[in-house]
């Protein structure tokens, strides 16, 4: 689904409504509940979500809709999946030091 998202560098909250089919209050509700979502605001107020929001926006639909997990398994989920790949990520760094040494 992510792969239908136009290649911008912001999208205005009615832009991510029509892309995800959730209503603003509902964006706006879950901001409160995922730290991941963190729309910057324009001039004006506007919340501006980037691509990575989207993203993000998309995966907790899923969750919350599709696999039918709660508020709270959903937020568990995310943060165990984040826990994940920040272990990953140190994991290569060691391999990418030992590939430098000439390991």
């Amino acid at each position: 689904m992510t792969s239908n998202i136009p290649d911008r560098v912001f999208y205005r909250i009615k832009e991510v409504c029509n892309l995800t089919g959730l209503k603003p209050h509902v964006l706006r509700y879950w901001e409160q509940e995922f730290k991941d979502i963190k729309p910057q605001k324009s001039s004006k107020g506007q919340r501006l979500y980037k691509r990575k929001d989207l993203e993000t926006i998309f995966t907790i639909k899923k969750l919350l809709y599709e696999k039918r997990f709660t508020i709270d398994g959903a937020k568990k989920y995310m943060s165990s999946q984040k826990h994940l790949v920040d272990q990953i990520k140190e994991d290569l760094l060691e391999v990418v030091k030992i590939l430098q040494k000439g390991g």
